[in-house]
């Protein structure tokens, strides 16, 4: 089954505004709503942190880390416990005179086990929006969400605020396709991920798994890959062979003939295509006219393109 993107003049897609409008007035597509909070006192103002009582900061929503290492977590409250916390919290006003966490989440556990009554903190008055940004800002630059975590994060982006990859991209400063080489993880079943979140399977092998069409297929895959310990570029050609079973040279016969010569840059942006969708993707074209054939197994992978073409 296929999706045909139909034939195409050459000149729709140059001199448009429609793509160009994308990188533009972000602030207009996502509106900082300010958000209702008690007044911020004069001392946040100037950036000076303050000392709050640690049961008066509720823990963030927005928080995509879902592992703390425990261990880390005591080594620090033994150095808080000895020499204070050096580094304040983030945290936002609430209108009903809590606060709540932006960054410094394992600061404020680890000052609760150290014993302390109180923490150093600054306080921002933002967004529901901008507070779960710089949340997962604060993590990615940490390095401290896993791959899963990562995918999860993008994922509530764009389902509780609406943004697309390309948004995430400029907001976050991360690369489109990062984003969506995380994003087709939560393709897989539950049991992979949880490898993935572990570390017991790579990332680079994850993506490349989540191409499979079934889940029944990417337990396969992954019981392979580590029964074989294939590294990354055999997993890539037993992902390619398994999804595309015409093009492994063992299944054709002798007599069937070579394909016509492709030109370079239509194949290379066939196989650019190839690896962004995750699917198989056909070029034909013909003296700049043609048209794009992507083939799909699934009802998931079509709404996928779906979701792509509404991005653009």
């Amino acid at each position: 089954m296929s999706v045909l993107a139909g034939d195409s003049k050459r000149g729709s897609t140059e001199g448009g505004s429609g793509r160009r409008a994308l990188g533009k007035g972000l602030d207009s597509l996502l509106p900082r709503v300010i958000a209702a909070a008690t007044p911020i006192p004069a001392e946040s103002e100037a950036g000076r942190p303050l000392e709050i009582p640690l049961g008066d900061i509720d823990r963030s929503p927005y928080q995509t880390r879902m592992h703390f290492d425990e261990a880390k977590i005591d080594e620090l409250a033994k150095s808080i416990a000895e020499s204070g916390v050096i580094q304040p919290i983030l945290v936002r006003p609430l209108p009903n005179g809590r606060y709540q966490l932006i960054a410094g989440e394992r600061r404020w556990l680890a000052s609760q086990k150290a014993g302390k009554a109180t923490i150093p903190a600054v306080l921002k008055q933002v967004s529901d929006e901008l507070s779960m940004e710089m949340t997962i800002i604060e993590n990615l630059q940490r390095q401290d969400l896993n791959s899963i975590e990562q995918a999860k994060a993008y994922e509530r982006l764009g389902r509780e605020f609406g943004m697309t990859q390309e948004q995430m991209a400029v907001r976050l400063g991360i690369d489109r396709q990062a984003i969506g080489g995380h994003l087709r993880l939560l393709k897989l079943p539950q049991s992979i991920q949880d490898k993935v979140s572990t570390g017991e399977l790579r990332y680079s092998h994850a993506r490349l798994v989540a191409q499979l069409p079934t889940h029944e297929e990417m337990e396969r895959a992954v019981a392979r890959i580590f029964a074989l310990s294939l590294s990354v570029r055999h997993t890539e050609k037993m992902v390619h062979d398994w999804t595309h079973p015409s093009w492994n040279g063992k299944s054709q016969k002798k007599e069937t003939p070579p394909p016509p010569p492709v030109d370079p840059n239509v194949k290379d942006a066939q196989e650019r295509l190839q690896r962004a969708l995750g699917l198989r993707v056909r070029i034909e074209d013909k003296k700049g006219r043609g048209r794009v054939i992507i083939e799909y197994g699934r009802l998931e992978d079509f709404d996928a393109i779906m979701d792509l073409v509404k991005e653009v």
